[in-house]
């Protein structure tokens, strides 16, 4: 179920924000508060509720988001059109932020907003910026793998000496992401043949969490995932990654890839000043450091702001040089589709 949060200058929630379900458990139709600044958000919810709470504060300005995942809110957006209640767009992944400014619905973002992130970290079309990063990594159970033994690139996880020895979550908007990078960097001709070996060696799971948790129970020996679900885990308990260790692959390696979460304003925003307000603080110094406070555990993508200290710097991790602008999350799924995974 999908919770609507009203954000208040004091972060409190409004009742005009929860509205009731039906009796299979399934949410009633959203309902825009016309008094407030509409994000539609696929962000992780904590770290939106933080930067919209925080907005509030500085700004008097009321936030009401609207959860939903990568997919079907880009797709959402597409097909609500000009008629979308949605001020801001916020994103995990680029590829479905992509998808909503191929069917033009972005408006031109501030210039000093886009000047708060590197230009290495924003698309060549310059029509939204990233709001944040998070690295593809591979976890690897210590007891069943040494560092002599992982594999050098993802690319050789397609290799039949790989069956049944690694798992992955290909149903998530966060793995297609990975796949979107390799194609652009690959090719199609090599990431089908990848997604081959993927259909007949890997074990499919049902996020980045269990994959984890199945390295880390040993029923399989790796697993491709996002760096920052391993580093909450470290961060508390323990519990999903305590006999795990993380790689890097480096090396401009399609296993390398940094995807980058994203935020534009909608070309039809009814609040559009307040929309690009909300883009500039949360690309800010000040909204970057509430990134980092959350603990979330992703890059932190601001000029100036020092991501978790647990964490390998940004410009460490040697990324293949992908243009998020084109990442065709449509391509990867019909893909994925044609290969028996979807």
């Amino acid at each position: 179920m999908r919770r609507r949060t009203f954000l208040t200058g004091l972060g409190a929630l409004g009742a005009a924000g929860l509205v009731g379900c039906g009796s299979d458990g399934e949410e009633a139709a959203y309902v825009a508060d016309p008094g407030a600044l509409q994000v539609y958000s696929s962000q992780h919810e904590n770290l939106t509720k933080a930067w919209a709470e925080a907005f509030t504060a500085a700004t008097g300005i009321k936030v009401q988001v609207r959860k939903g995942s990568d997919s079907s809110m880009g797709h959402q957006i597409v097909a609500e059109g000009s008629a979308s209640p949605a001020d801001v767009f916020l994103t995990e992944n680029s590829p479905a932020m992509t998808l909503v400014e191929r069917s033009k619905l972005l408006a031109p973002l501030d210039e000093a907003t886009r000047r708060q992130v590197p230009a290495t970290l924003t698309p060549s079309s310059k029509a939204w910026t990233s709001i944040a990063a998070r690295s593809t990594v591979l976890v690897y159970n210590t007891a069943k793998l040494t560092k002599a033994d992982l594999p050098k690139s993802l690319m050789d996880l397609a290799g039949s000496q790989w069956k049944d020895r690694w798992g992955c979550a290909p149903g998530g908007a966060d793995f297609q992401a990975i796949v979107a990078g390799m194609l652009a960097g690959q090719g199609e001709q090599k990431t089908t043949a990848w997604l081959q070996g993927l259909k007949d060696n890997a074990r499919p799971l049902q996020n980045n969490i269990a994959t984890m948790k199945s390295v880390n129970a040993g029923e399989i020996e790796c697993g491709v995932i996002y760096h920052y679900y391993w580093y909450r885990d470290q961060a508390g308990t323990k519990e999903g990654s305590g006999n795990t260790a993380l790689h890097y692959f480096r090396n401009r390696d399609p296993g390398a890839f940094v995807s980058l979460s994203g935020g534009a304003v909608l070309a039809g925003a009814k609040k559009p000043a307040e929309a690009q307000k909300f883009l500039a603080f949360i690309t800010s110094r000040k909204g970057q450091q509430v990134l980092v406070d959350s603990n979330s555990m992703e890059y932190a993508v601001g000029t100036g702001v020092a991501s978790a200290p647990a964490l390998p710097p940004l410009n460490s991790l040697q990324a293949p040089p992908v243009d998020p602008f084109t990442l065709n999350s449509d391509k990867v799924a019909t893909l994925m589709t044609d290969a028996g995974i979807l």
